[in-house]
């Protein structure tokens, strides 16, 4: 797919004129889903229509999803609050887009130095965090879901190279979330932007530098076009969780069998929804490595150390928040944080370390 097709239907459009209420006729719902993102854009885009259609079929037809893309009804950065109000039904997103709504939504999205993708469903289903998400989004009339995973993202595109903290001072840069916040505490000039809108901006010179996903999304957008120095660590979005946000009263509507359909529908999607991530992230970075003259590079440590005594400064904040449930939900995240990555010690972390010194046998 070209880049010219997402820019098109870009992540920020004019709002339209709200919709109809659900048609209920027979037991079938016509329902709306809004997305943050262009039409089929490799990754979001296709997981979103993806999801819409899997409602559809589990349900028997009974709940009939159709998916607008960024900009056809309202912009990407509008899809909350359209189905908080009640003017779409259910929307894809992520949840880094919210931080304005409050900043306790942020970290069940992604959080700096955090959570793995599977880690963060494990903080959802056994470690307390869905019922704290529940809490959070239902003060804004919202059902969520977690629905997908990026898996590990890339710090990023860069035209210069990056040799110390002091390259990164004032670099103008793309990045959402906590992530945006860390990166502003060691002196970036953090902006946020759709996925589109980047390209035109590292084209034009308003941003020096930025990332979105990671080498599968992000060569369909063309950054590799202008900047080749990719770097790595992504220690901004260790994993990024997409989301299904459902109108509450919507979903409170439903008969039980049809709550179960939309939970599952939006579950059942979040090992696809990764692992093809992490599959097509693996054959795009060969390509643009081989085709294209990008240049992978990791992070400098002493860079690294930085933004974690940044990421600290960050999270202590959150779990001192006047808002006691963004507290709580800070409180939440950094124990089950803490109390998985002791094990993944011995676990996961072995295994992958055991591996790489073997690698190629």
């Amino acid at each position: 797919m070209k880049r010219r097709e997402f820019i098109r239907a870009g992540a920020f459009g004019t709002a339209a004129a709200g919709l109809a209420s659900p048609a209920i006729a027979q037991d079938v719902r016509q329902w709306s889903m809004v997305t943050a993102w262009p039409k089929n854009l490799p990754g979001p885009g296709v997981a979103a229509q993806t999801l819409a259609d899997r409602i559809t079929t589990l349900s028997g037809g009974r709940i009939e999803v159709t998916l607008h893309a960024a900009g056809e009804i309202v912009p990407g950065r509008g899809v909350f609050d359209a189905v908080s109000e009640g003017t779409a039904h259910l929307y894809h997103a992520v949840p880094a887009y919210w931080g304005s709504k409050s900043k306790g939504i942020l970290l069940f999205g992604s959080q700096p130095f955090g959570l793995r993708a599977d880690e963060q469903v494990g903080w959802m289903v056994h470690g307390g965090g869905q019922a704290l998400y529940d809490e959070m989004y239902g003060r804004f009339g919202i059902k969520p879901f977690l629905c997908g995973n990026s898996g590990p993202q890339w710090f990023g595109w860069f035209r210069d190279e990056i040799n110390s903290v002091d390259d990164l001072k004032g670099v103008k840069y793309r990045t959402t979330g906590l992530a945006s916040e860390m990166c502003a505490e060691i002196g970036m000039a953090v902006q946020a932007m759709s996925g589109p809108a980047m390209f035109q901006a590292l084209q034009s010179g308003a941003l020096d530098a930025g990332e979105f996903i990671g080498p599968w999304t992000d060569s369909a957008l063309g950054y590799h076009q202008i900047a080749k120095n990719y770097y790595w660590p992504g220690i901004g979005e260790p994993s990024s969780a997409e989301e299904c946000g459902v109108n509450l009263a919507a979903y409170e509507e439903l008969p039980d069998d049809l709550k179960l359909v939309v939970s599952t529908a939006c579950s059942s999607l979040y090992n696809d929804v990764w692992t093809e991530y992490e599959t097509k992230h693996a054959l795009a970075l060969q390509k643009l490595v081989a085709d294209e003259g990008v240049m992978p590079k990791k992070l400098p440590d002493d860079v690294v150390m930085a933004m974690g005594d940044a990421a600290k400064t960050v999270i202590d904040g959150l779990r001192s928040d006047a808002d006691e449930l963004v507290g709580r939900i800070a409180e939440s995240f950094v124990a089950y944080r803490d109390s998985i990555g002791a094990y993944m010690v011995h676990a996961d972390n072995g295994q992958m370390n055991a591996r790489a010194m073997v690698l190629g046998y």
